[in-house]
């Protein structure tokens, strides 16, 4: 079986959601960052539907740190991924959107991922690609959590020798599913999304390497580094911040890349910044799990 492979380095992480638009906030851009608050009135942080990547070959403290494709709750609130400006090296801290439906609507786009095919252990065969991650589909509905997960979901040839007629209809079905969910802010009449602030932020931690774009280094202002292990063996190290910690980490990371040097205890480290969505209320904890 041959396989071709579809390698992710860490040079070309930066790249993979380019875009020539800016980010909510910056010149030529209305939107007001949305901030969670553990206090806000009838925020139900239940999810109905997700779709996120796993797997794949890429560096640890990207797999720890990337976040879901599209996230849609019970309350109506929908947390996706915005695009970034063409720039190198990137943003410090990710561009989330947020954006509002009914809970209904809601509810309805769950009933849809059912109907499309997310259901727990659908065969979707094992296409002739390597390296390209997992995409996974979650969805909660009728009081069941359904997942399915797919490999080279977008990647793999229509006329792939290693998949079935019937798996390559599933596919194909699954993919129209999840395009139209992540694309649903460009339909006609929909909600014009927000810049997202987190309540919690998780600052991802490893030892500074110098590349070959030096960077002008950053004290770090948020409790001391590196925190604990993640995971045992990853040499990720973790910090959760909330409240005013959080806004001042945040104000900070505002004004720095995605290779800036940020020192602690007198060392140079790689901070990767990960916010935590409204379910993930366990801090660090909460990125543990299949990566």
């Amino acid at each position: 079986m041959t396989r071709t492979r579809g390698f992710l380095t860490a040079a070309a992480i930066p790249l993979i959601m380019l875009a020539g638009c800016a980010r909510p906030g910056e010149a030529g851009s209305a939107a007001e960052p949305v901030t969670e608050s553990a206090s806000a009135p009838a925020a139900d942080p239940t999810v109905l539907v997700r779709i996120g990547q796993e797997g794949g070959f890429v560096p640890t403290n990207f797999a720890y740190g990337r976040l879901p494709d599209i996230t849609v709750y019970a309350d109506g609130r929908v947390i996706s991924n915005g695009p970034v400006t063409m720039i190198y090296p990137g943003p410090a801290l990710p561009n989330l959107l947020i954006s509002k439906i009914t809970p209904a609507r809601a509810q309805q786009w769950a009933a849809d991922a059912v109907a499309a095919g997310v259901r727990t252990g659908a065969d979707l065969g094992m296409p002739g690609v390597a390296d390209i991650p997992d995409t996974v589909i979650t969805a909660t509905s009728g009081g069941t959590t359904r997942t399915v997960r797919v490999t080279a979901l977008h990647q793999a040839q229509p006329n792939d020798p290693n998949l079935t007629a019937a798996q390559q209809a599933a596919r194909k079905k699954l993919a129209a599913y999840a395009d139209a969910l992540t694309g649903f802010a460009a339909e006609t009449g929909s909600p014009a999304p927000d810049a997202y602030r987190p309540a919690s932020l998780a600052a991802l931690v490893e030892e500074y390497v110098a590349g070959d774009v030096k960077q002008p280094e950053k004290a770090w202002p948020g409790p001391a580094l590196p925190g604990a292990e993640l995971s045992p063996g990853t040499n990720l190290h973790c910090v959760a911040l909330s409240g005013a910690e959080k806004d001042t980490v945040w104000a900070a990371a505002e004004k720095a890349n995605q290779l800036t040097p940020w020192t602690s205890g007198g060392k140079q480290w790689k901070v990767t910044f990960r916010p935590l969505l409204p379910d993930e209320t366990e801090g660090c904890a909460s990125l543990k799990g299949a990566r």
